[in-house]
């Protein structure tokens, strides 16, 4: 059975019930994808092989005060590790582009490690431009009352 690659909807929610053990970083938390998939800024493109999620990209179009055109931040990209190689993410990254396109997005950016090849491969494959190694990035752990 191919592997299907296709942006999930609000109404599609229950995909996200059968994935691929390590394809997510965590477990599924139903609230959370609800909100996720309810947000018209926020989008998810899966690769499914016979019912089962087996890779994700993550990605937020966004708007700011001083640009004309929204944005597409690639927030994450993976596929579990036995589904690897294949060309899923390349098919889920081209899916999310065009999909960034349609939305009136002029540019796409995504983060990765400086050592990491196979992610600068993938994105060099398809047109992106590796930028300057100059900035560092910071976390900051934000405490919800009770945690």
């Amino acid at each position: 059975m191919p592997v299907e690659i296709k942006m999930l909807t609000s109404s599609e929610a229950d995909v996200l019930r059968h994935v691929e053990p390590g394809t997510f970083d965590d477990p599924i938390d139903a609230r959370a994808t609800e909100e996720f998939l309810n947000d018209a800024h926020h989008h998810l493109a899966v690769a499914i092989h016979d019912g089962l999620v087996v890779g994700f990209i993550s990605a937020v179009h966004y708007v700011h005060p001083d640009k004309r055109n929204p944005e597409l931040w690639i927030n994450e990209v993976q596929v579990a590790s036995n589904y690897q190689r294949r060309g899923l993410a390349k098919a889920m990254l081209e899916m999310m582009l065009k999909y960034g396109r349609e939305l009136g997005c002029t540019e796409a950016w995504v983060l990765t490690g400086i050592d990491n090849a196979p992610a600068k491969y993938l994105y060099s494959s398809l047109g992106g431009v590796e930028g300057a190694h100059d900035g560092v990035m910071f976390t900051f752990p934000l405490k919800v009352d009770g945690e």
